[in-house]
């Protein structure tokens, strides 16, 4: 009997069944930013929110155009370039920032009381 290319089927190699191996538990992702550990990366479309993917919630209130105005400017952490289509930014930076835009808005609320 012959399996194509020349070879016949007292040369095809018998395949063995190997009891598949036992499942390990992944360890949980989180969910929520509260829950991510600093060094976690963060894409684009998990901090603001698109118009293609309605219902999902975003982190910033702001659109990518602006995302990117405040990264140009200097207003927001830097990304992290992991290839040349692939940008991210880490959870803790983000953190950092939002914990400054928050102290900011508190300080500029007490001088105008």
């Amino acid at each position: 009997m012959s399996l194509g290319f020349g070879f016949s089927s007292r040369h095809a190699k018998k395949a063995t069944a190997k009891p598949p191996a036992p499942a390990t538990p992944a360890a949980p992702i989180p969910t929520s930013f509260d829950q991510l550990p600093d060094c976690a990366l963060l894409r684009e479309s998990q901090l603001v929110p698109s118009p293609k993917r309605p219902g999902v919630h975003a982190l910033l209130p702001f659109s990518a155009p602006t995302l990117w105005r405040k990264v140009k400017a200097g207003d927001f952490p830097k990304p992290l370039k992991l290839g040349p289509r692939i940008t991210a930014w880490r959870c803790g930076d983000i953190r950092q920032w939002l914990a400054q835009q928050t102290n900011t808005n508190a300080v500029q609320l007490a001088e105008v009381q």
